[in-house]
């Protein structure tokens, strides 16, 4: 069947109803883009709509840290086993030798359960107990010297214009002391590094007077 047909008439009623509204205020409305809901990430006012912060960081200025006025030179570290009712314990034990290259030298041990804070131990007791070696202007030494302890014999002499001439733990407290233009001989079989710088402090400390020893010389 052939749908019926619309009279003139009916147009004219239906036609204003239907009829688009094209007037300015409802096209501007129908223009304007909707805002996303709250946190999008869009370009419309979302979280991610915000800038970053492109200031360029101050440069805090630290200060240099002050070199220790001691250096210090691990020369022997053994570990120890005490064996108790609970079973074995461990410990450390450290040689350590300091100085600060101008006549003034040490040595001491350390003992504790880690290596780290055996050395912290050492190297506090070695500045306690330092020595003030006296030396010549040229940090030489003004005459021979030999001194022994226990089973260690250490002799050190001036050796003008050859060096250090030295070895074992002896060298190592002859440099941390700063002396120079020596010659060092160990006179034993001993190989105890403690027992050898111990003979090496020993043999500094008995050094005389530079004035005196020259004023008796002559």
């Amino acid at each position: 069947m052939s749908e019926p047909e619309i009279t003139t008439e009916e147009k004219e009623i239906i036609a204003p109803e239907i009829a688009l509204d094209t007037s300015a205020d409802v096209v501007a409305d129908v223009a304007m883009p909707v805002k996303p809901a709250f946190g999008s990430n869009s370009s419309f006012g979302g979280f991610g709509d915000r800038k970053r912060n492109t200031r360029p960081q101050r440069k805090t200025k630290r200060d240099p840290r002050s070199k220790p006025e001691y250096d210090q030179r691990m020369i022997n570290i053994r570990r120890v086993t005490r064996v108790s009712s609970g079973g074995r314990r461990f410990s450390f034990s450290v040689v350590v030798v300091v100085g600060n290259h101008k006549g003034s030298v040490g040595i001491a041990t350390g003992k504790a359960g880690d290596t780290t804070l055996a050395i912290d131990k050492a190297y506090r007791a070695a500045k306690k107990n330092a020595i003030q070696v006296k030396l010549l202007k040229n940090m030489s030494i003004p005459h021979e010297v030999q001194e022994k302890f226990k089973g260690s014999v250490v002799s050190i002499s001036p050796a003008k214009g050859k060096g250090m001439i030295a070895g074992s733990a002896a060298r190592d407290v002859i440099e941390l002391a700063g002396i120079k233009d020596v010659n060092a001989k160990i006179h034993s079989a001993s190989k105890n590094k403690l027992n050898i710088a111990q003979a090496t402090i020993k043999a500094l400390q008995a050094l005389r007077e530079p004035k005196k020893f020259e004023r008796q010389s002559k």
